[in-house]
């Protein structure tokens, strides 16, 4: 029997990078959008992504937030979160880890480093 395709979650304020992740993971992955941290976490209550891709600076809820909701829910605490940005900074890397981040990757990302990390952190 084949197993059931994984779903990914990419949250970016910026719709071209949702539009070119989406477009490099759509064919292994069912991929779902959201544009901001709010939408992120009632697309992970309502959804239950198999993983988060989350942008931290964004408008309304930042990544930061959002991961933070998602990871104290009971309902959602189990999904891996990536937070993917532009600052590459330790701190920010070490704040991440502490609010119960699977993983930080820096833009601009390479596409074959990002599917990496995805399969790392969702065993594939």
């Amino acid at each position: 029997m084949a197993s059931k395709r994984k779903t990914i979650a990419i949250v970016d304020d910026e719709k071209s990078i949702r539009a070119l992740v989406k477009r490099f993971l759509k064919n292994k992955y069912t991929v779902l959008e959201a544009s901001d941290g709010e939408e992120a976490v009632n697309l992970a209550r309502t959804q239950k992504p198999d993983l988060i891709l989350m942008d931290i600076m964004m408008p309304n809820v930042d990544g930061y937030l959002a991961c933070s909701v998602i990871k104290t829910d009971q309902t959602t605490k189990n999904i891996p979160v990536v937070m993917i940005t532009a600052i590459d900074h330790e701190l920010n890397v070490k704040f991440s880890q502490e609010i119960g981040a699977s993983g930080y990757m820096t833009k601009p990302f390479n596409l074959d480093g990002l599917l990496s990390q995805v399969k790392q952190v969702i065993g594939e």
